[in-house]
């Protein structure tokens, strides 16, 4: 596991301590991963939104309503 070394100003560590405590976690630095992790999920949404919108009419051909379906069931997929 790789160490890393964060500052935080007083005021925003003290709410993180506060925020940590009202929903229970242990250290600063469970915290701090979960945090991540989140955020990380955030982008990874964000992005295959906008593969979904980028694709979404892109289309010259016809497209029957089982492509749609299968097109939209992939999309939710990735969202997953």
């Amino acid at each position: 596991m790789e160490t890393v070394s964060l500052k935080l100003d007083s005021r925003f560590a003290k709410d993180v301590e506060k925020t940590m405590k009202r929903h229970r976690y242990v250290t600063k630095t469970e915290f701090i991963r979960e945090a991540i992790r989140d955020k990380i999920i955030d982008l990874e949404k964000q992005e295959a939104l906008l593969r979904f919108k980028a694709g979404y009419g892109a289309s010259k051909k016809k497209t029957s309503n089982a492509m749609l379906r299968a097109a939209r069931a992939k999309a939710f997929e990735e969202f997953d």
